[in-house]
């Protein structure tokens, strides 16, 4: 049995992926950290709450699975320093404490046309935290790169629910090579997701959005 060490459970994706965690028969244990108590009082879940930037291997000690599913918009951040700092410096830093605690397996949950060469800033952010991660040593990293994320957000962004409603209705119509484009339930990304770590995927994998609905449904 092993311990998942998850960061973001309080976010649309890490809500699911909390759930999944807790009820998969891979893990005796969670460690969720974060700045605030998730006020979830639950048998094999342990919460540390401090500001990730400050993460000690001390507070990952035991975790052999990581899940990443931290994630901001410019917008809410308010500037693009502060859109940084969250998607790519408090990533790392989690990363860098948990494989100094003996961590084995980092999963993150990236974006759809993530690449350090794109020509938007968000996902040029997100193809920079993909390839530096890979830097740590993780004999296991698993990427998953969804598209627009569907469900309930504890946050109203109007922007969003336009562009999910007019994905629901065009999904029918993204076949083949635009599959990959359909709007993706954010369940669907956590269930894929632990379901990777639980095959005991090795090396890189990277997923797009297509192949997380096709694992999330077998």
């Amino acid at each position: 049995m092993k311990t998942a060490l998850i960061a973001g459970a309080t976010g649309l994706v890490g809500g699911h992926c909390l759930s999944e965690l807790l009820a998969s028969p891979s893990y005796d244990s969670v460690i969720a950290v974060g700045r605030r108590p998730l006020g979830l009082p639950q048998r094999g879940l342990r919460q540390v709450t401090t500001d990730l930037l400050t993460l000690s291997a001390e507070h990952a000690a035991g975790a052999d699975d990581v899940f990443c599913c931290l994630g901001t918009t410019i917008k809410k951040a308010g500037s693009r320093d502060a859109f940084r700092s969250v998607d790519f410096d408090l990533p790392l830093a989690l990363a860098r404490a948990a494989r100094s605690a003996g961590a084995t397996r980092y999963c993150l949950v990236s974006s759809l046309g993530a690449s350090p060469r794109a020509r938007t800033f968000y996902l040029r952010v997100k193809g920079e935290l993909e390839d530096a991660l890979g830097g740590f040593g993780f004999p296991s990293l698993i990427v998953v790169r969804p598209s627009l994320l569907l469900g309930d957000r504890v946050e109203t962004r109007p922007g969003e629910h336009l562009a999910e409603f007019a994905l629901r209705l065009a999904s029918p119509l993204l076949r083949g090579r635009w599959r990959k484009y359909r709007g993706i339930e954010a369940s669907a990304v956590a269930r894929a997701m632990v379901r990777l770590a639980e095959q005991g995927a090795k090396g890189r994998r990277v997923v797009e959005s297509d192949e997380i609905a096709h694992l999330a449904a077998s």
